[in-house]
């Protein structure tokens, strides 16, 4: 480790606040209710609860979502036995690792206990705290004592990552490693280097799927374990074997898989270069792997090579196993983490490499092309469809195999409880998801070479939430497609509008030049405009029923795809101006703020209309609009220009929507707290806090919504959302990412599907 980069580490851990993790409450605690319910007395009913039945301790504390790491720091990391004291910041570490990647919380436990028997004595007695128990950095051959013997005495999941999550990455690495190269894993002959824990756990998964234990070559710093060795201890003793090679060299010769989990630069180039065609490597040693990637692809280029490291291709992380492995197990209120839950987890995350990389993937490795084969045979720890894939699978082989407590009825509301999770949607967009695939439009994607447009489009055709008709040149989207592994085929997935070759190219210029030819458009320039401008071809194709809504704006600015809007699809009928809408889902509640982009000083009567139209919006969500009209004066204590603007516009809305239920003119605060409010200004008719805050002009929306989205950090931005046009259409921004666009597809479905109903 170099010294800036170690100053680096040091000043992460010391500063804002030492250390990575820290206890939040869940509950309020404001007033003197909350602290009657929270402690004595109303505590109480809580304990009662469980006195009668234990098990509803993971309905009324946090012990279902709560999990141990514990270690004694006999081995960590490759820092080696330095203490239960020295290794908190790796606990801490691993903390972070299950909160930020599958939401479960974590207490770090130290013991400076080396006895294993007290080890044993200590962490049991904490079952009645824990819903799991991860052993984090226990040395070996003491790790497997341990673990064996809590897992006889607890009812609760106990694992050992450094052992089983190392083995099923590495399961599904060399699963789909076989795959690349066509061998069946029942037929490869397998070295292994080391006879750790780890090393045996990885030997003993590969076994549960498939290889066999005879053709297994194990080899510890003595050489080869072979029958003829004494006193081996029983983990080793399964794997030794009638053979005459002694040296890791000797049993290298014609083997089609090496496993290193032993120490660096243990296996030599000349060693690699007697094995079966098409080998694969798994140099898992840390920091140094056992053979350095260049030096084994210089002796047999056709060698599929992975290591321990993140510079190099195929890493085998383990947190792309054991948070997932944990959410799902406590989830179902598993009472242990078997071999059927474990075999589970290797099929999910070997299965995810085949699928195609996601954005998230994408953003986080800075790679143009990732799609599986060599040099991708698992998933990167940063893709968030993993606790999609394996949080489920591990969940249903413990139903399976009959260690579930809480079994889950609904499968399918289970994965959509872990998609909100992954990517905030929350309650709000799950009834407009569902809507959306029982009616899915034809929705023209006017970037359709974008790489975030392709990828929304490939949600959009698996989830079933429209017809997708991108606009590109067909060479740029093929390659697009290929480059991001994506599975969309033109005419099969989606309509492919080419803008050089179009068979509609003359219907549509003629009808743009009929429409522009007064407003300065000439017969070339329309011809030239519905070639080059996708917006443009996009709103055409909408205008004359070739698709039902549109989607525009991922590059270029809002004004200008406005305009194309404007002069070809037009408003609603007695809508006088377009307005912009933009919805934020944050943990605590779900905000709409306008006008973010379209008017910059809105007259008193465009705020009202600009109110009406997103009040109907925000019904489209079934929530019921509560408006505030925001300024800096709070009824009536200026004068300003656009506190009488505000003041002005909630006259108008009292006249044309007297239902509605709006307030104003008031500042932010008071817009959202009802307390405020109301000291505020005690009649006031709005109940509870505001979900629509009319800005007074585009700088106040513009900038409050971005303030407020970057502040929030964990929140959920749909839109921006395009009110008064006279078709479905809505503009992004060039910051939209996928899951927008997706969310955006969503909307426009079910508006489509809204205004065919009420032609009808």
């Amino acid at each position: 480790m170099d010294e800036r980069f170690r100053s680096a580490a040091l000043e992460y851990h010391r500063l804002p606040k030492p250390g990575k993790i820290a206890v939040t409450p869940t509950k309020a605690l404001t007033n003197q209710t909350d602290l009657s319910l929270a402690y004595s007395p109303g505590v109480a009913a809580a304990c009662d609860e469980i006195v009668r039945d234990p098990a509803t301790a993971s309905q009324y504390t946090a012990r279902g979502n709560l999990v141990a790491v514990v270690t004694n720091g006999t081995a960590v990391l490759g820092l080696g036995n330095i203490g239960a004291l020295a290794g908190k910041p790796v606990m801490e570490g691993k903390g972070v690792l299950f909160k930020k990647f599958a939401g479960i919380d974590v207490f770090d436990i130290e013991i400076d206990e080396h006895d294993p028997d007290k080890l044993v004595d200590i962490i049991a007695a904490l079952e009645p705290t824990f819903g799991g128990i991860n052993l984090e950095d226990i040395k070996a051959p003491e790790c497997f004592y341990v673990e064996s013997k809590l897992r006889e005495r607890m009812k609760i999941p106990v694992f050992h990552d450094d052992q089983h999550g190392t083995a099923i990455i590495t399961a599904a690495a060399i699963l789909n490693g076989l795959r690349v190269v066509g061998k069946d894993i029942g037929a490869v002959k397998l070295v292994c280097s080391g006879a750790g824990a780890a090393a045996i756990a990885c030997l003993d998964l590969l076994v549960s799927v498939g290889l066999d234990r005879g053709h297994v070559y194990a080899v510890d710093s003595k050489g080869v374990i072979h029958n003829g060795r004494a006193g081996l201890d029983p983990s080793k003793a399964r794997y030794a074997r009638e053979t005459e090679a002694r040296t890791l060299a000797e049993a290298m010769v014609g083997a089609d898989v090496f496993l290193g989990l032993s120490s660096g630069g243990v296996l030599k180039p000349e060693m690699v270069k007697p094995m079966a065609p098409n080998p694969i490597i798994l140099a898992m040693a840390n920091p140094d792997p056992e053979i350095l990637p260049e030096d084994a692809k210089a002796v047999r280029p056709d060698a599929i090579i992975g290591t321990g490291r993140s510079d190099y291709p195929n890493q085998v992380n383990n947190v792309l196993c054991f948070p997932f492995m944990f959410r799902g197990a406590l989830d179902v209120g598993a009472t242990t983490i078997n071999e059927a839950m474990k075999i589970a987890a290797v099929k999910a995350i070997a299965e995810l490499a085949h699928a195609e990389q996601s954005e998230v993937v994408t953003a986080a490795y800075g790679k143009e092309e990732m799609a599986f084969g060599p040099e991708y045979l698992i998933p990167k720890p940063f893709d968030p469809r993993l606790i999609l894939k394996i949080a489920p699978a591990v969940a249903k082989a413990a139903m399976d195999s009959g260690v579930a407590t809480r079994p889950i009825a609904d499968m399918d509301a289970y994965r959509q409880q872990l998609n909100e999770f992954v990517y905030h949607t929350g309650l709000l967009m799950r009834p407009v998801f569902a809507a959306a695939k029982k009616t899915p439009a034809r929705i023209v994607f006017c970037e359709g070479e974008d790489e975030r447009v392709l990828r929304a489009a490939q949600t959009a055709v698996d989830e079933g939430l429209a017809w997708p008709i991108l606009i590109g040149r067909p060479e740029v989207v093929s390659r697009q497609i290929a480059r991001h592994g994506l599975r969309l085929q033109a005419g099969a997935d989606f309509e492919l509008v080419n803008p050089d070759s179009d068979p509609r190219y003359k219907e549509l210029w003629q009808d743009y030049y009929n429409i522009m030819c007064r407003k300065g458009v000439d017969v070339e320039h329309a011809k030239s405009d519905m070639r080059r401008r996708t917006t443009l071809i996009g709103a055409m194709l909408v205008r004359h029923d070739h698709a039902q809504a549109m989607i525009c704006g991922t590059y270029g600015r809002h004004a200008v795809h406005l305009r194309h809007i404007e002069n070809v699809i037009g408003r609603k009928p007695g809508v006088a101006h377009f307005y912009a809408m933009n919805m934020l889902i944050l943990p605590s509640r779900t905000l709409f703020i306008g006008d973010t982009y379209v008017n910059y000083d809105p007259s008193a009567e465009q705020v009202a209309e600009m109110t009406l139209l997103a009040a109907e919006e925000v019904r489209r969500f079934g929530l019921v609009p509560k408006v505030a009209l925001l300024s800096h004066s709070s009824f009536g204590t200026e004068d300003t220009p656009t506190a009488v603007k505000m003041r002005r516009a909630l006259e108008l809305l009292r006249t044309q929507a007297p239902d509605l239920e709006v307030e104003g003119e008031m500042q932010g605060d008071a817009a959202l707290s009802e307390e405020i409010r109301a000291h505020v200004f005690p009649p006031t008719s709005l109940k509870g806090p505001a979900n629509l805050l009319v800005m007074p002009t585009m700088d106040a929306a513009n900038i409050s919504f971005n303030l407020i989205k970057t502040a929030a950090g964990d929140g959920l931005t749909v839109g921006p959302l395009l009110l008064g046009a006279a078709r479905p259409v809505h503009i992004l921004t060039p910051t939209a990412t996928v899951r927008r666009i997706v969310n955006v597809t969503a909307l426009l479905s079910v508006e489509v599907a809204q205004l065919a109903s009420k032609a009808e």
